[in-house]
């Protein structure tokens, strides 16, 4: 029996979760889930990708959009190949990007081919 999609879902109740590409192989997790306060939805999910306990691991913001949820496997599909989000643009754990840039928003949109949502 397949499990139904939950309508709403707390951001602590999604972070940890895996990230896998549209083969199911392992892309790294969701770390933190990026409020656009302003408006009023989910921005980013940052995904950390990379690295062995921590070391050397890379951070990427995600377009909420870019994301789908797997339900039935507790975890969420980003349709890229590995190869791809290695060559995204990425920032390390004590380098937060300003998320409120819209040049920053608009080139991550457009890397991960999907429309911003302003």
């Amino acid at each position: 029996m397949k499990e139904r999609k939950p309508a709403v879902l707390s951001a602590g109740s999604v972070t940890g979760d895996d990230v896998v590409d549209a083969q199911g192989e392992n892309l790294g997790q969701i770390e933190e889930v990026m409020l656009d306060i302003d408006g009023e939805r989910i921005a980013y999910a940052v995904v950390s990708f990379g690295g062995f306990l921590g070391i050397g691991e890379k951070f990427f913001a995600v377009p909420w959009r870019a994301l789908h949820l797997d339900a039935d496997k507790k975890r969420f599909v980003l349709n890229v190949s590995k190869e791809k989000l290695e060559h995204a643009p990425g920032f390390d754990k004590s380098d937060w990007p300003d998320f409120a840039d819209r040049s920053f928003g608009t080139a991550v949109h457009d890397y991960y081919s999907v429309p911003t949502y302003w």
